[in-house]
């Protein structure tokens, strides 16, 4: 059987482009659908839900400052709650003092005797009052204070004034003994919980009774004053 094309190319094609027109219309028409359907479902979230969402967050938070306000005594809850939250700061910046009695040894002269030790950790001052053999022994022990250093385990090499503001306050000679009250200020950091310290001695006085002392010497006395006074050591902190 023959067929014969009885349409002129110039017909074929123009059949052919309305085709291909309808098609791209037919494509525009569902991405305009498609969007304005996006477009309204867009409208009703940010006019429709997000505003029920704020009035619903904005009574939340009336709803809270009203329980607040009638919260008894809510300031002082707050205050004591804050406090809180500094005591373990507090507690770390708290001097060790269970180092001074190490550090007594180490730099109390060997014949010097403590009748009343003051500590000061607020005002980071020391007061010394006892007796000694001798006048010379009380110039060493005011020596040693000035001149002992401490250092830090990290920090080895550094040598740092342990205390300070050294005056020998007051002294007396009597037939038998001397007594003295010296007053010093120390440097803070050799009680800091934070760090490892150790204190140096000036090379020179190997008179301190950790080095010449036996294990049962005395380091405290009672007051020659009164036959009934006590040995004392004084601690004042925060």
């Amino acid at each position: 059987m023959v067929q014969f094309n009885l349409l002129p190319d110039i017909k074929m094609n123009y059949i052919k482009a309305r085709r291909t027109k309808h098609m791209v219309l037919l494509f525009a028409s569902l991405a305009a659908i498609a969007s304005l359907s996006i477009m309204i479902l867009l409208l009703v979230v940010v006019d429709g839900l997000q505003k029920k969402h704020l009035s619903d967050v904005n009574n939340d938070i009336k709803t809270s400052i009203s329980t607040l306000k009638n919260t008894k005594d809510l300031t002082k809850i707050l205050t004591i709650q804050n406090q809180l939250k500094t005591l373990p700061k507090l507690d770390n910046q708290k001097p060790v003092t269970s180092l001074l009695y190490g550090y007594l040894g180490q730099i109390i002269p060997a014949q010097i005797n403590i009748n009343n030790l003051t500590v000061d950790f607020t005002k980071d001052t020391m007061t010394f009052t006892g007796t000694a053999d001798s006048l010379d022994r009380i110039n060493i022990f005011v020596d040693t204070l000035k001149f002992t250093t401490y250092s830090t385990q990290d920090n080895q090499n550094s040598q740092n004034n342990a205390f300070s503001g050294v005056v020998l306050a007051s002294f007396a000679r009597s037939t038998s003994n001397a007594t003295y009250s010296i007053n010093t200020s120390f440097n803070p950091a050799i009680f800091d919980s934070s760090k490892k310290i150790t204190l140096t001695v000036p090379p020179n006085k190997i008179t301190t009774r950790s080095q010449t002392d036996q294990p049962s010497a005395s380091l405290f006395t009672t007051s020659p004053a009164s036959s009934n006074s006590t040995d004392t050591t004084n601690i004042t902190g925060q």
